[in-house]
């Protein structure tokens, strides 16, 4: 009898968000070789079919590494940069004396992607909330901002107008972001992406991988993506002197 609880994704889907689980919760860690697929089929109880395309695709999403004749490893992590702040980007904007404007492209609810799954920590697929936004300066694209948003502690959020109010300003206010974790990566416009910002497929962008926590929880899964030409990413910090 499988492991895998019943749900409406694919099983190699479930079997992928229970690797990505076992790797954020540490039971497996970077350079760790993962049970073979034949202890897998065994454990999880479904086929080894299943379990070699789970595998694959997280191969492919750089989340794991395969030796042929040796067995799959944990990848190990890209370097980070540390980006303390969590910015409102309307304010920022105005604060630059210049005009802000926000487009909806979405506000909806869905099972996502194993690795956002993963990401919330959840033991099983569910549904969150989602939005993508456009953020323009002086109506020239500078930000395409995705939230995916824990329906428990923000159940509400997709009957907002965030035309009126941005998503960080609602956030604040429904629920207190007590941590967050912030990693970024260099990426190549995708087709979708380019078309929203306005740039060519293939152009760089910054790409902000943004995780925040109320308590022990895990709130919002985000992933902000800048035109690398017109946006750039830093912080100031004051360093506490010590004798």
């Amino acid at each position: 009898m499988s492991v895998l609880r019943e749900a409406a994704s694919p099983l190699y889907e479930k079997v992928k968000v229970y690797v990505l689980a076992e790797i954020e919760k540490g039971a497996w860690v970077s350079n760790d070789r993962l049970p073979s697929e034949n202890q897998l089929v065994q454990s999880l109880g479904v086929s080894r079919m299943t379990i070699n395309r789970a595998l694959r695709e997280l191969t492919h999403e750089g989340v794991l590494v395969r030796v042929q004749g040796v067995g799959t490893f944990v990848a190990a992590p890209k370097p980070r940069s540390a980006l303390l702040e969590i910015a409102n980007i309307a304010a920022e904007i105005s604060a630059r004396g210049h005009a802000h404007r926000a487009k909806v492209l979405a506000l909806d609810r869905f099972v996502p992607p194993a690795d956002i799954l993963a990401s919330f920590q959840f033991a099983e697929p569910r549904v969150v909330q989602h939005s993508l936004v456009l953020h323009l300066e002086d109506e020239r694209p500078v930000q395409l901002e995705e939230r995916f948003v824990n329906p428990d502690l923000v159940p509400d959020y997709d009957r907002q107008d965030f035309t009126a109010m941005t998503t960080y300003d609602y956030l604040q206010g429904v629920t207190p972001l007590t941590e967050l974790e912030h990693v970024i990566s260099a990426v190549a416009a995708d087709p979708v992406s380019a078309d929203h910002l306005g740039i060519e497929p293939g152009e760089p962008c910054l790409l902000l991988h943004r995780r925040t926590w109320t308590g022990t929880t895990v709130a919002t899964v985000n992933r902000l993506t800048y035109a690398g030409k017109r946006y750039s990413l830093g912080s100031r910090y004051s360093l506490e002197t010590r004798p």
